[in-house]
């Protein structure tokens, strides 16, 4: 069968490899080019080389054994994370966190293939309501969905989203869902309008948000604050922008940075900061459910869709300032 394998830091090819066996065999239809993917086509992620990359997925079940809640042609949605099941986290409920976890894709051979191979226990149904195009976003929103649990804005509070890429403008709509107003901030204009279009009340550029966000709160800013770009610098400034009181959520992935916080401010401001991570069953779920409602617009998101042969110009795209949503369809 096909695979996109990576082979070396940026080294990608599409081989021939043996077919998977195991208790669920799922044929791949579409897949996703993510953050972590490209760290790991990078090297800056290790992994074992050869490796079958990613770990977005839907597809469609082509066998499984007797007994099993999935039967052939059922429409899932993968879950990428393993975990043990039993270390101390996982009988607490918080099998995301599993001290023994592993993601396909990096620990063990993903979902960039015409099938794989996976327990039940990380399957999903998804509805074919959802469009082909929707459906690609399913896991990503999975892990909104996670992060959103972690704070409860209530209804009329006012919510700052830094960085309107795919997560911040998923992010923006769950939080318009949940009757919070919303402003969304990046340098972007397109990205800007596309947020306003999906339900941001206001935008602004990074050096205007403290004006935008004074006037949305009438001066007192922001009650929760999305950090969804990941980097210091925009931590930094969710920390500065929050109201006195408020909650910064951490959603972008920091490694590391070197120019400080504004660490008086989280003592002045008696800031909560939350850094949700990954997504648990129940997540993915819901986010389905939310999908198939109707009250997300999805497909906007999505900016380019190809084949797994044109793997190698999906992975270029992902740093076009025209791209949102890379989707590679398979078959």
């Amino acid at each position: 069968m096909k695979a996109v394998r990576v082979t070396a830091p940026t080294t990608l090819e599409v081989a021939d490899v043996p077919e998977p066996d195991g208790e669920i065999i799922v044929r791949s239809r579409t897949v996703g080019i993510c953050g972590t993917d490209v760290k790991v086509f990078k090297g800056a992620i290790p992994v074992a080389y050869p490796r079958v990359m990613g770990h977005e997925m839907i597809g469609e079940v082509v066998s499984a054994p007797v007994g099993s809640p999935f039967g052939a042609g059922d429409r899932v949605l993968i879950d990428p994370a393993s975990s043990c099941g039993h270390c101390h986290l996982c009988v607490r409920g918080r099998g995301h966190l599993c001290l023994n976890a592993g993601l396909m894709g990096r620990e063990i051979d993903g979902v960039f293939a015409e099938l794989v191979s996976v327990p039940a226990r990380q399957l999903l149904p998804v509805p074919d309501s959802i469009s082909a195009t929707a459906a690609g976003l399913l896991q990503v929103l999975g892990t909104c969905v996670h992060a959103q649990k972690t704070v409860n804005p209530f209804p009329g509070q006012t919510a700052a989203v830094i960085g309107l890429g795919v997560a911040g403008q998923l992010m923006s709509q769950i939080l318009t869902q949940r009757g919070v107003t919303v402003v969304g901030i990046t340098r972007s204009e397109w990205k800007r309008d596309l947020a306003l279009r999906l339900g941001a009340v206001a935008t602004a550029a990074p050096d205007e948000a403290v004006g935008v966000l004074a006037e949305v709160t009438t001066g007192r800013g922001p009650d929760l604050v999305v950090e969804a770009a990941g980097t210091e610098r925009t931590l930094a400034q969710s920390i500065d922008l929050a109201a006195i009181g408020g909650e910064v959520l951490v959603f972008g992935t920091l490694t590391g940075g070197g120019e400080g916080l504004p660490y008086y401010q989280l003592y002045f401001k008696e800031l909560t900061l939350h850094n949700p991570r990954a997504a648990l069953p129940g997540d993915y779920a819901d986010g389905i459910e939310l999908a198939s409602s109707g009250r997300l617009d999805l497909e906007p998101i999505v900016t380019h869709q190809l084949g797994l042969d044109d793997a190698e110009e999906a992975f270029q795209l992902v740093h076009d300032p025209s791209s949102l949503k890379v989707l590679m369809h398979v078959g």
